[in-house]
This record gives structure tokens, sequence and C-alpha cells, in this order.
């Protein structure tokens, strides 16, 4: 009888991932080049500390916390055009403050991918040329996989403002 009952539950198990990989479809994968364009300070600033500090943000600091609402455009330059936005958190995660941990929504807001959204949570070594995990994703997205990589590219100290390219290798359904 017992035998029976595990033999029901593996065809039932079997038939349920058959038909989620059918629905699905193959494997995409999708390479793409984005440009955030961060500004840390003025009225417009696009990632404060939380919260504010009294004085100067302090990216160094252990257990500093940043919120982002980057625009994110398809070239180098702020005024390319707007094609998301990088929602998220950057903790300093290590007692030295070279190291962060981020947590990173892409959320597409015009072009071929608007709606869908790249989800980045892991560890960020603060370094020059640094790559972060792909965990997930909605919409074209859907069950995202991979990795970003992210450099600054310029800082203007006068803007508070810098270019970051990420160049983004994700694979999903």
């Amino acid at each position: 009888m017992a035998s029976h009952k595990i033999t029901l539950a593996l065809i039932l198990f079997l038939t349920l991932f058959t038909y989620s990989n059918a629905r699905l479809g193959p494997i995409k994968e999708t390479e793409l080049t984005v440009y955030f364009q961060d500004y840390s300070s003025g009225p417009n600033a696009t990632v404060i500390e939380c919260p504010p500090p009294s004085s100067g943000l302090n990216f160094s600091t252990f257990g500093a916390m940043f919120c982002a609402d980057d625009p994110i455009t398809e070239g180098f330059e702020d005024s390319s055009a707007l094609i998301a936005r990088g929602r998220g958190l950057n903790v300093i995660s290590s007692l030295d403050g070279s190291s962060a941990h981020v947590m990173l929504s892409i959320v597409f807001i015009g072009g071929k991918y608007n709606g869908s959204s790249i989800e980045i949570y892991g560890n960020d070594p603060r370094t020059g040329y640094r790559e972060v995990p792909v965990v997930g994703g909605t919409g074209k997205f859907r069950l995202a996989r991979g990795y970003a990589t992210f450099e600054t590219l310029n800082f203007d100290p006068v803007r508070s403002h810098a270019t970051i390219r990420s160049n983004l290798t994700v694979l999903h359904y």
C-alpha cells in the first residue's frame, strides 16, 4: 500500500514538473548595457543615506544604509533616453567599509522591456569593477538568473554625479 502512495506521489510530481516546464518555453539569454546616473546631493539627489546624516554622506562607514532611485539611461550621457530606474538599498556591510550588500531592482519604464524588472542581490566589493548576482525578475525577465557588472566611469564632484556602467547577462524564460 505504501509503495502505491509513493508511486502515485512520484507520478503526480513528475506531471506537475513537466507541465510547469512546458508552459515556460525555452530559456533565453539577454545581454544589456545600461548606465546608472547617480546623484548624491542637491535637491534632485537620487541616493540618500537612511536616516540622512547631519553632514555629508559617508560611503565607508560600517552599517551606513543608502536608498537609491537612480535614472538608468541607454547611453553614457545623463541626457540619454531614460529606460529604467535603479531602485534599492546599499548597506556598508564590512567593518573596514570595503564591501556593501546591494538589494536593487532595475525597473524598466520604457523601451521593449517596459513593465519588466531585474532583481540584483548580493555582495558588492566596492572595487573599480564589481560583479553582483541577478537572482530574479518579472515580465520579460521572469525567473531570471545571471550576473551584473558595475563600473564607475565618471564622477563629477561639483555636481555630485556618477555615471556607472552596468553590463547584465540574464538567463530567463
